[in-house]
């Protein structure tokens, strides 16, 4: 767990004011999409008092949460054929979002993004699911605290606002890493093109990882024109290095990139010894206040 204020410095830079990391035990917090998070809500709200005290935000009462990426699923839907009305969609998108997640509408907290037309031409949209119970439980160790949170999102989420804040001509990579696999996201023009989470063991990570690219690739072959291809690479979290990561994307695209340290992204980190992975998706957040 982390907290985070950030101070804007000039234009697009800003640097960390505060901020504090804990490393919870697995057995206080099991991520999960569909079974309970949280196994002693007083003891996280412990933590969480404690972390924001150590950071000398214990008087904060208003937040931004970024969520484990385990309690969240996503897809991307595309519509066969055109709809006729809004309702019509409506009514598509509702089918297809309880089919997909297995999960009745009226249970979850749904985001839906219109994406870039398909090859065929088919409309396509990405949905950010998590079940409203799960949001209860960290919702209500919050307001145990005083807390609100006004802007709840999935970790990679806030981790990607550092490569849509910065994007120019290009396409961006962010490769976000955990124990139990990644999500990758590739923009073009500050819009999501590809979209991945894959759940795999840590000795497969690479070859799905690879897998991605080759998609990427020749996805980007396909478009051949729309722009100068992979220009930027994130990588955060765990499962591979940032060196590795980088040779394999240098390997599958024939590209000369070398992964993003906090410095490129504008974020200014108080010594070298800060991880920039630990607070990376909070203060992705924070940035949106700007």
């Amino acid at each position: 767990a982390s907290v985070v204020q950030l101070e804007r410095v000039k234009g697009s830079t800003c640097k960390l004011r505060r901020a504090a990391t804990f490393a919870i035990d697995e057995s206080l917090v099991r991520p999960s999409f569909d079974e309970t998070n949280i196994e002693s809500p007083p003891q996280l709200a412990a933590v969480l008092n404690d972390l924001a005290q150590s950071a000398g935000l214990l008087k904060q009462k208003r937040w931004s949460l970024s969520l484990p990426e385990a309690t969240a699923r996503t897809l991307v839907l595309t519509m066969e054929s055109p709809t006729q009305s809004a309702s019509e969609l409506q009514e598509v998108l509702r089918w297809k979002i309880e089919r997909g997640f297995g999960v009745p509408v009226e249970e979850l907290s749904v985001s839906k993004e219109r994406l870039q037309k398909d090859p065929q031409g088919r409309d396509r949209y990405l949905v950010i699911a998590v079940k409203k119970s799960i949001l209860a439980e960290y919702e209500a160790v919050l307001e145990s605290l005083g807390w609100r949170a006004g802007l709840i999102l999935p970790r990679h989420l806030g981790e990607a606002q550092w490569l849509v804040r910065s994007s120019g001509a290009g396409d961006s990579l962010l490769l976000s890493g955990s124990s139990e696999g990644f999500t990758g996201v590739i923009f073009r023009d500050k819009h999501r093109l590809i979209m991945r989470t894959v759940e795999c063991a840590e000795d497969e990570f690479e070859d799905e990882f690879y897998r991605l690219l080759l998609f990427y690739r020749d996805r980007s072959e396909a478009d051949a024109g729309q722009g100068p291809g992979l220009v930027r690479l994130m990588v955060v979290g765990e499962g591979i290095t940032k060196e590795r990561a980088g040779e394999i994307v240098n390997e599958t695209t024939g590209g000369d990139l070398r992964p993003l340290q906090a410095e490129d992204l504008g974020l200014q980190l108080p010594n070298s010894e800060f991880s920039f992975d630990s607070i990376a998706a909070p203060a992705g957040l924070a940035t949106l206040s700007w």
